[in-house]
C-alpha cells in the first residue's frame, strides 16, 4: 500500500489537476453546485452497486468519483470564498473528535450502543433540536425508514426483544387485511405503509440492511429474469407466448444456476 506521503502526494496532484480544469475546461468552468448535485447522487449509487457486488476494482474507481466531486464542490466554495478543501477537512476532523468523547476525552463506553447514544445526545447538545434532524428528505423511503429508527433507538425509544417487532408486524399485517377486505383505497396505502416501517424495523432487530437486502433481491430476479428471456429466444418463443407452467421450468433452472 502507498504510504502517508504518497497519499499526499496523489491527493495534492488531484487539487492541481481540479485547478486546471475548472480554468482550462469549458465544462468544468460552467459547473456550479446545483449542476453537479444530480450527478453525484448517481456517483453515489454507482459505488453502492459496485459494494454489493463486491467489486472492489470498481469501488475504487468510484471512491475516485465521488473524491472528485467533493474536491470539485470545494474547489467552486473557495472561489466564492465560502471555503475551501481545508475547512471541509477541518471541519469533519473538529466534529469526529467532538463526537467521541470516549477516544479524545474522559467519556467512558462499554459496546457500539454506548457509542450511538453519546452521538445522539451530542448532536443535541450542539444545537439540533431533533434527533431526526439529520435525516436528508430526499432518502429513498426504505433508507429512511432505517435511518428514521436507527436515531430513535439511540435515545432509547425502541423495543426491548426482536419478537415484540415481529409481534407489532403480524398485527400491522391484520390491520392491512382488514383494509383490503373494506376496500378503502386510502387506509390501504396507509396500512401498507405502516407494514413496510415494521419490516424496516425488525430488519435492524436481525442486523440486516433492509436496503441492501431488497436490492441484492432486485439484482437476483433481473438475473433469473433475464436468463428467462434468454431461453425463450433461443426457443423462437416470445414471453407473452409462453404459459406460466413452461416459464417456471426456465424460472427454476435460473434458481439453481
Amino acid at each position: 500500500m502507498n504510504s502517508r506521503k504518497d497519499q499526499l502526494q496523489a491527493f495534492d496532484r488531484l487539487l492541481t489537476i481540479m485547478d486546471e480544469l475548472r480554468e482550462q475546461c469549458p465544462w468544468d468552468k460552467k459547473q456550479t453546485l446545483q449542476s453537479l448535485r444530480h450527478l453525484t447522487i448517481e456517483e453515489t449509487y454507482e459505488l453502492g452497486d459496485a459494494i454489493l457486488d463486491n467489486d472492489l476494482e470498481e469501488v475504487k474507481k468510484e471512491l475516485g468519483d465521488l473524491l472528485l466531486h467533493i474536491v470539485f464542490y470545494a474547489k467552486i466554495g473557495s472561489e466564492t470564498q465560502d471555503f475551501d478543501i481545508a475547512d471541509v477537512a477541518n471541519e469533519i476532523c473538529e466534529k469526529l473528535i467532538n463526537r467521541h468523547p470516549h477516544i479524545y476525552g474522559d467519556v467512558e463506553v462499554i459496546d457500539e450502543e454506548d457509542v450511538k447514544r453519546n452521538w445522539e445526545n451530542l448532536k443535541l447538545k450542539e444545537g439540533k433540536k431533533s434527533v431526526l434532524e439529520g435525516v436528508p428528505k430526499s432518502l429513498p423511503a426504505v433508507v429512511k425508514a432505517s435511518r428514521i429508527q436507527d436515531k430513535v433507538a439511540g435515545v432509547g425509544f425502541d423495543w426491548e426483544e426482536p419478537h415484540q417487532v415481529f409481534d407489532k408486524l403480524k398485527e400491522e399485517l391484520e390491520e392491512l387485511q382488514h383494509e383490503i377486505k373494506v376496500g378503502d383505497a386510502e387506509k390501504m396505502e396507509s396500512e401498507f405503509g405502516d407494514v413496510m416501517f415494521s419490516m424496516v424495523n425488525y430488519a435492524r432487530f436481525l442486523n440486516v440492511n433492509p436496503e441492501d437486502a431488497l436490492e441484492r433481491t432486485n439484482k437476483k430476479f433481473i438475473k433469473r429474469f433475464q436468463y428467462l428471456e434468454q431461453k425463450a429466444k433461443e426457443l423462437n418463443k416470445s414471453l407473452k407466448d409462453m404459459t406460466l407452467s413452461e416459464m417456471d421450468v426456465y424460472w427454476e433452472e435460473a434458481k439453481k444456476l
